[in-house]
């Protein structure tokens, strides 16, 4: 259980799904800017910022290296840890090789499984699940058995001995044979029949009477879903398609959560 004390005044802020680095140079560092933009308008209230997962493209961390770029977006995450913000980061599908590099920089809490939140202000007290959401609920198996390669002790330790010229540039091949794919994801229409993170919530919103609202990543499209038990299931969606228009970020303050589209025009 994750436990937050909300100082009156302030607030809590949640995004996903950045994926910088992806699909080239150029529009990851528009995208970049623009959340360092976004960075700039919360900062003045933020108390607590949760990024849930997939922050970039592909991430690994060689034992005396990390992936060049995105400096933008690591120093304005540096400036907000130094004024005291709390920085939470849920490990991503593209992000698994996440250690304790921004843990030693940020002082980031690093998560890797989905997790209770309790948030307590002077007038309520709000309990909410997060994760990232991959590999939950019925079938994705091919995915769930690649997951298990890739977070394998000795399989990571393997892929370190590669250097990172080599290692990283398989990933980006990688990449670029799904950008498509990656990119019409987001437009894929929200069946409450078939998302399998919502069979997840589910699930879990009938062991967890008291959660309110379900927030997770990885899904690219921006969910606001009631549940029979009167809790909310959202979806952040994504920071790459067109437009910014799947870019969608949730605040709680006080009093209310609010599900907010991110607007594009203050950039």
């Amino acid at each position: 259980m994750i436990h937050i004390n909300l100082t009156s005044g302030k607030k809590v802020y949640f995004a996903s799904d950045f994926h910088l680095g992806f699909p080239d140079e150029k529009t990851s560092r528009e995208r970049e800017k623009a959340l360092v933009s976004w960075l700039d308008q919360v900062e003045s209230d933020a108390q607590d910022l949760f990024l849930m997962g997939d922050l970039f493209d592909f991430w690994f961390e060689y034992k005396t290296a990390v992936p060049r770029g995105f400096v933008r977006f690591l120093g304005k995450l540096s400036a907000l840890a130094d004024q005291g913000i709390k920085i939470h980061i849920f490990v991503g599908n593209h992000d698994l090789w996440m250690w304790d590099y921004l843990e030693r920089e940020l002082g980031a809490k690093i998560y890797r499984e989905p997790s209770d939140l309790k948030i307590s202000t002077t007038n309520k007290a709000f309990q909410l699940h997060i994760g990232h959401g991959d590999g939950l609920g019925p079938g994705d198996t091919g995915y769930k058995v690649l997951k298990k390669l890739f977070t394998n002790r000795l399989a990571q330790w393997l892929f370190g001995f590669l250097h990172p010229n080599v290692g990283i540039s398989l990933a980006n091949f990688w990449s670029s044979t799904r950008k498509e794919s990656t990119m019409t994801k987001g437009e894929q229409a929200f069946d409450p029949e078939t998302d399998y993170i919502l069979s997840y919530v589910s699930e879990t919103a009938a062991s967890k009477p008291v959660v309110e609202a379900f927030v997770f990543g990885h899904r690219h499209h921006p969910i606001a879903y009631s549940l029979p038990s009167g809790a909310t299931y959202y979806n952040l969606g994504d920071w790459f398609n067109p437009h910014f228009k799947n870019a969608y970020y949730l605040q709680i303050d006080e009093n209310k959560i609010n599900f907010i589209h991110f607007n594009a025009s203050s950039v």
